[in-house]
């Protein structure tokens, strides 16, 4: 059975890795997320009494955004580094992912944010319940559920926009896929951290949700369904708007897009010139999205 392509350092290639190894990698991957992720939150409120100034969550979105380039760059080429259900539903929403794959995926990604969140407990003890309960996501204070849904969506859109741009599209440059969606993610939790905590994705909550409670912790759970259903709107609004507005599978010819193998209109009068060869030494960047993905 021949495996569909899918998007690996801004080219399509033939995804050779099993469903059983993408999803170790996915499990990996996410709790590395949550551990260095949540984890940034638990010591800044630590360090602080309980208490969190928006000059700490400059560092706990550099934190985010930095084990999330170093996951993408680590298994990228295994599984397409989605550590997230909103992004692995936005790509199957836009048809670059099997829906067959998306429970299993979804599974593996829970699965690791919950290790994740038991190894912050591991090494931090009681003090992660007790000042930074686990590092999970709440509401800020005056910020309702729409609110909170819509802020989530913002979020999750830059976040996958940025996926489609850098790391799906084949005209993008290869190299940069996972700093640029760091940044995108400590750009996100540094406009609606005050305001959500800046999820963006249903596994990063869930994780810590869980590991909460079964500590003895406050847990929100009545929140909870703000960082899933505002991720999955987000994240599929993205996919979408980046498929309409760029038109990935469209080539530029006279400044107008053209579908990929149409004709221009003018044929060009210049003489043919051989294909470059990239350099053997050239890294590819591993993406974050698989056709695989």
């Amino acid at each position: 059975m021949t495996r569909r392509p899918v998007p690996t350092g801004n080219r399509v290639s033939a995804m050779s890795a099993s469903l059983v190894r993408r999803l170790l990698a996915e499990f990996v991957g996410t709790g590395l997320l949550v551990l260095f992720g949540a984890g940034s939150v638990v010591a800044a409120l630590t360090m602080n009494g309980g208490r969190l100034a928006y000059g700490g969550l400059g560092i706990i979105a550099l934190a985010f955004g930095l084990v999330v380039a170093l996951v993408i760059y680590a298994i990228g080429t295994t599984s397409g580094a989605h550590i997230n259900p909103a992004v692995t539903v936005a790509l199957a929403a836009t048809r670059r992912f099997r829906w067959a794959e998306v429970g299993p995926y979804v599974v593996a990604q829970l699965l690791g944010a919950f290790v994740g969140a038991l190894l912050i407990v591991a090494y931090v003890g009681s003090r992660a319940t007790d000042f930074g309960s686990v590092g999970l996501t709440a509401l800020g204070p005056g910020v309702n559920g729409l609110q909170g849904i819509v802020a989530e969506a913002l979020g999750t859109f830059l976040l996958v926009f940025t996926i489609m741009a850098v790391a799906v599209d084949k005209r993008a440059p290869a190299g940069w896929a996972g700093f640029l969606i760091g940044l995108a993610v400590a750009t996100e939790i540094m406009l609606i951290g005050p305001f959500t905590g800046g999820s963006v994705n249903p596994a990063r909550s869930f994780g810590p949700y869980l590991v909460n409670q079964l500590f003895g912790g406050s847990t929100p759970w009545a929140e909870f369904y703000v960082y899933i259903v505002g991720p999955l709107l987000g994240g599929a609004a993205g996919a979408l708007a980046y498929d309409l507005l760029a038109r990935p599978g469209a080539a530029v010819v006279g400044g107008a897009p053209v579908e990929a193998g149409t004709p221009s209109a003018e044929p060009s009068t210049e003489p043919e010139r051989a294909p470059e060869v990239p350099a053997q030494s050239r890294r590819e960047a591993p993406s974050r999205t698989e056709t695989k993905t």
